[in-house]
């Protein structure tokens, strides 16, 4: 009995756990950051109290959630880094992180918040970083504009948390006909006018 009583504690902590991230997943998903900690227990069936004895900040548990986005959006840009066309790369990425973006709101606005936690600012910044890097190839190449400043990606991507208003089903290919958009305005042209001057979207 004593060997079996922690067990069984063990396994409803982990349960309760298990369900507290289903829950705040949807939730950030779809309404983004602004869900609160009482809806999200509300969600998992759970208490308030269990809720911050598993994650006692609210930036633990949008860390705990993310963790797979963060997994995935670090891929995407490795992988668009590593193509050996740059061009190509880069406009793996736009469309990939769209895509992503348009998936879930809470993720992209917990990753371009003005004041992120540490987690999100460190990888935020190296990422940038790496895309930064693969921009300068691709205009070197002379596939991308060359007024092109990382901040131009970063209003790609706030541009597409509108896409959240759109049904569902539609997310996904709304996001890819507006990475596309975006893609076609980036490309180096004979044509391209001049661009105004660049808002600093995000800090890196």
């Amino acid at each position: 009995m004593t060997e079996t009583l922690p067990h069984k504690l063990r396994s409803d902590a982990q349960t309760n756990r298990d369900r507290i991230l289903e829950a705040a997943r949807s939730l950030y998903a779809e309404q983004g950051l602004e869900v609160t900690m009482r809806e999200v227990a509300r969600r998992a069936g759970v208490g308030p109290a269990t809720l911050y004895r598993r994650f006692p900040a609210r930036q633990a548990l949008l860390e705990a959630v993310f963790d797979d986005e963060l997994r995935t959006c670090r891929g995407v840009v490795e992988e668009g880094c590593a193509d050996p066309d740059p061009w190509h790369g880069f406009t793996s990425v736009i469309e990939e992180l769209s895509v992503l973006n348009a998936a879930n709101k809470g993720f992209v606005d917990a990753f371009l918040a003005e004041r992120p936690s540490e987690t999100f600012a460190e990888h935020r910044s190296a990422l940038l970083v790496k895309l930064d890097g693969l921009a300068r190839r691709a205009q070197a190449a002379g596939r991308l504009r060359p007024d092109f400043v990382i901040d131009d990606l970063v209003l790609v991507l706030l541009a597409g948390r509108g896409l959240a208003i759109t049904s569902k089903p539609a997310r996904v290919a709304a996001a890819r006909r507006l990475a596309a958009l975006a893609i076609d305005a980036l490309r180096a042209s004979g044509t391209n006018a001049p661009l105004p001057p660049p808002p600093r979207a995000v800090e890196f």
